[in-house]
């Protein structure tokens, strides 16, 4: 698998490892996760930017309009094209292999 060959290349990071191995798995603590495992009420699962919609992994990394729009920006800085995937697996894989 591509995702798991990047995510456990020698040259990343333990921490970056980690963390991209619990976000590829919807392991981080989002409101979802967190409301899903009993320690946030039902009623606290909405995204922190305000936007309304409930923060998800999915929803905070790809579809958020706050925090999802970032993407196009730190594209821009780094200097690659990409088209916007939705998934959270496609667009790492995408981001990673196009960032070198």
């Amino acid at each position: 698998d591509d995702a798991e060959n990047l995510i456990w290349h020698s040259q990343v990071p333990l921490k970056v490892s980690v963390f991209a191995w619990r976000l590829l798995r919807d392991r981080l603590p989002t409101k979802s996760n967190l409301v899903t495992r009993g320690i946030l009420s039902p009623a606290a699962h909405f995204c922190v930017s305000g936007c309304g919609d409930a923060e998800s992994a999915q929803h905070l990394f790809i579809s958020c309009s706050t925090f999802g729009s970032l993407w196009a920006l730190v594209r821009s800085w780094i200097g690659i094209t990409a088209v916007d995937s939705t998934s959270i697996r496609d667009h790492f894989v995408q981001f990673t292999s196009s960032a070198g």
